[in-house]
């Protein structure tokens, strides 16, 4: 029966078939494949190298680009600049004359005909932002800058993941640290050694002491019993002590090294700060570690390094030779407190009203067993502000990014949401000093990305980066400066492409005095030229 049905099946679809052929033949008709011989060209030439007439020019200039061929489409033809519309002054068969349009930024020019884009020679457009040439950082880094500890002779010390600096790196070992000069060009006295192991996330400077904290293991000729934190003198050497193991009758004493500051965590640290004269660390660790070095293992037949480890999590303070200050986050019970259910880091207020306050933001729901929408503060003792966002909730999702302005006393909040005490704020809001937002800043649309990162300056003045390519349904690729109500500043946003994550921007100046952006991170392009994670701009006035 099963071949019968089988049989039948094929028979009927061959009939089907022949009778589908036959048709055609019928009808004497002949297709082929959609577009298979292509859509005929468009006889227009436009050479990318040429060069605009002239080459740069502010908006509302006017600059002339050969192209031959463009006048059979003219009432077709889209120009851009850098994806900005542009106004078409005059057209010919051999040139258009363009009016740089408002909010136009430095790139290439194209031309779209229906479906069908070319792409013509680069314009500058000038305006308020430019990169700053007398910093001379050259090639930069070759990877991640995540922070800066500005010293009193004006020199600079720059961590991160780095292993190389404008390329000296080739001469002598630069591990995720570099001491630069004001005007950033290479300081060889700082001696370093081989450096740190991995990544260096901050720097603090306490004393004759630096202090780095990061996600390392090893520094200088101490390649061990570090855990994310450790102490170096201001020269770049490790401070080390000498222990006496121990030594079993008729044994030689000997002499072993370690790292005078003993002490650290489990996890990565993200940022110390100086809190009271000691060492407030933050970060997604759960342990500190503290190390015994002069006892014997439990047969006694050798020494060895014993951890201990107290269960703390995410914020914790230490005292200048490493132990553990149980005054700070811990119960009666001698129990710590319990931290973040998620991701946690921080800002740390060191001056003005909120001096000591710290505040928390993450990927938690809940810090030390209370509600938080994402975000908290505490007071300097270390126990939650009630006085922070009195009564609100918070953000909706995580909070990614978080700056504070001692001037303006305002935070900028970035991250996932898009509601905040449950009001429409799009990934950026602007917030208060106690926490509440401030409606006077609302944020536009982004477009085919994200904001990562943003910052007020101290005269109003935002900055914000990330990968977004349009913002308020203008070009802006992934950087942006805005007025402090969220509209796009025409002056200062001339800049073109960029490409990469900020972690860091300080107002600064430059070598003759103009105002200045330190700009950190990990980024390859700045209006549209190739940079290495470290720059530094100007603002025009």
């Amino acid at each position: 029966m099963k071949v019968m049905y089988n049989t039948i099946w094929k028979f009927t679809a061959l009939l089907f078939v022949i009778a589908l052929f036959l048709g055609c033949n019928k009808n004497n008709k002949m297709f082929s494949a959609p577009y298979e011989e292509g859509l005929p060209p468009l006889d227009i030439e436009i050479n990318p190298t040429d060069k605009m007439q002239p080459e740069s020019g502010k908006t509302g200039v006017e600059t002339i680009m050969r192209i031959k061929g463009l006048d059979k489409y003219k009432d077709k033809a889209i120009i851009r600049f850098n994806g900005e519309k542009a106004q078409i002054v005059e057209l010919t068969a051999d040139y258009v004359k363009l009016k740089v349009p408002p909010f136009a930024s430095t790139g290439v020019l194209s031309v779209a005909i229906d479906d069908i884009v070319f792409f013509g020679p680069q314009f500058t457009v000038l305006g308020n932002v430019s990169i700053d040439p007398t910093f001379q950082v050259g090639v930069g880094t070759n990877n991640t800058v995540s922070d800066v500890l500005f010293l009193e002779d004006g020199k600079m010390i720059f961590t991160g993941s780095f292993t190389n600096y404008n390329n000296k790196g080739s001469i002598r070992p630069i591990n995720r640290l570099v001491r630069t000069f004001a005007d950033g060009t290479y300081d060889a006295s700082f001696r370093i050694g081989t450096g740190a192991n991995n990544s260096l996330n901050s720097i603090l400077k306490l004393g004759n002491y630096y202090f780095l904290a990061g996600s390392f293991s090893g520094y200088g000729q101490r390649n061990s019993d570090i855990s994310n934190l450790t102490r170096i003198y201001t020269t770049g050497a490790i401070d080390t002590m000498g222990i006496k193991p121990f030594r079993r009758p008729g044994q030689t004493d000997t002499l072993k090294y370690y790292p005078t500051f003993n002490g650290g965590f489990d996890g990565n640290i993200g940022n110390i700060y100086e809190s009271e004269g000691k060492i407030l660390t933050t970060g997604n660790f759960r342990y500190y570690i503290h190390r015994t070095y002069d006892k014997p293992n439990r047969l006694e037949t050798r020494d060895t390094i014993i951890l201990d480890s107290t269960e703390i999590r995410h914020i914790a303070r230490l005292n200048l030779d490493g132990s553990l200050d149980k005054s700070f986050r811990f119960g009666a019970d001698g129990k710590a407190m319990a931290g973040g259910n998620g991701s946690v880091a921080t800002v740390y207020h060191n001056s003005g009203a909120l001096k000591g306050k710290i505040l928390a933001y993450g990927s938690f729901n809940r810090f030390d067993g209370q509600s938080a929408g994402y975000i908290t503060r505490l007071n300097a003792d270390g126990t939650l502000d009630a006085t922070f966002n009195p009564g609100g909730v918070g953000a909706d999702y995580n909070v990614s990014s978080v700056t504070y302005n001692n001037v303006t006393n305002k935070y900028m909040v970035v991250g996932d949401f898009s509601k905040y005490n449950g009001v429409a704020a799009i990934k950026v809001v602007m917030l208060n000093a106690n926490g509440t937002v401030d409606q006077s800043f609302q944020a536009k649309t982004f477009e085919g990305g994200n904001p990562f990162y943003a910052m007020q300056l101290n005269d109003g003045l935002v900055v914000v980066s990330g990968d977004f390519a349009r913002y308020s349904n203008i070009a802006r690729n992934g950087f942006m400066i805005l007025n402090s109500n969220g509209e796009l500043n025409g002056d200062y946003n001339t800049s073109g492409y960029f490409s990469g994550f900020i972690n860091k921007v300080v107002e600064t100046k430059t070598e003759d005095g103009k105002r200045a952006l330190l700009l950190m991170g990990f980024f390859s392009r700045f209006n549209n030229e190739e940079v290495h994670n470290l720059i530094r701009i100007k603002l025009e006035q």
